[in-house]
């Protein structure tokens, strides 16, 4: 037959894991709690803000398109047709090709 305090020892230890057991589901409730709110926070939250990042740069690719082909591009046709008539002009007046500029 087992002695008095071998006896109170096992129910001390069972005590002492049934606390444990109960601290760890516990926590493991609060995780999962947690886990549930943070996958909310994603859905109600990141979702809409990466939505508008994008409609955002889809703006930014429009505008700078428009800037290309309304600003840009008649800028530099108008850089290079001045620099082909003044190439011209000093061909015409000197008499001699250009050879580039100077």
């Amino acid at each position: 037959m087992p002695s008095l305090s071998l006896i109170a020892a096992r129910d001390i230890s069972i005590i002492i894991l049934a606390v444990s057991s109960i601290i760890v589901m516990a926590l493991l409730s609060v995780l999962i709690i947690q886990t549930v709110r943070l996958s909310r926070m994603l859905r109600d939250e990141i979702l809409p803000m990466l939505q508008a990042t994008q409609e955002t740069l889809g703006t930014m690719r429009g505008t700078a398109t428009f800037m290309g082909d309304h600003m840009v591009q008649p800028v530099v046709k108008a850089s290079s047709y001045a620099y082909g008539m003044r190439s011209a002009l000093r061909t015409l007046l000197s008499g001699q090709p250009s050879g580039g500029r100077k």
